[in-house]
């Protein structure tokens, strides 16, 4: 069944982490403990939010910020609510974040399997640049960054990617 229309994207609050914690055993092979939500909820250098729709939570992020750069911790879409951009609605989420806080740089890891979420990424500008050997125990991760996102160049970029959501 498909879900409704996007409604919001906010702060990731600790009531959130139940649902959070429900997309993240239906997403990933090795999911993070409820536990991790709450500690990482609990640092000052990072940012997480979910996607919020009238049926609830529909998808999550996190982004840990380290000086100028910002690491995006992790970025996942119930599957009911896929194909409905909100992959990109999150990762703009968390760019502005590390726009605000003052990040000229972003960096992830991302499966080497993982084509989809590869060219999301690679829309918001990032380049793969090496390879972690066996990141995800049972597969490798290809490690992407984005540089120099506080240029007017980069502004360009994000607004053009607005204007498609439009």
């Amino acid at each position: 069944m498909a879900r409704a229309i996007l409604m919001q994207i906010r702060p990731m609050t600790r009531e959130d982490i139940p649902a959070v914690a429900v997309i993240e055993q239906d997403v990933y092979p090795q999911p993070w403990p409820p536990r991790v939500f709450f500690d990482e909820l609990a640092r000052i250098d990072r940012v997480y939010v979910v996607a919020e729709d009238a049926d609830g939570i529909a998808g999550y992020a996190g982004l840990l910020l380290v000086e100028g750069d910002a690491h995006v911790t992790t970025l996942a879409v119930s599957p009911q609510a896929r194909r409905a951009s909100l992959g990109t609605r999150l990762m703009l989420a968390l760019v502005d974040a590390a726009l605000e806080r003052n990040a000229s740089h972003l960096t992830l890891e991302v499966r080497v399997s993982n084509a989809g979420a590869q060219r999301l990424y690679e829309r918001f500008g990032f380049a793969p640049v090496g390879l972690r050997k066996d990141y995800y125990r049972d597969e490798d991760a290809l490690v992407m960054w984005a540089t120099d996102i506080d240029t007017s160049e980069y502004t360009e970029r994000l607004a053009a990617i607005r204007q498609e959501l439009r």
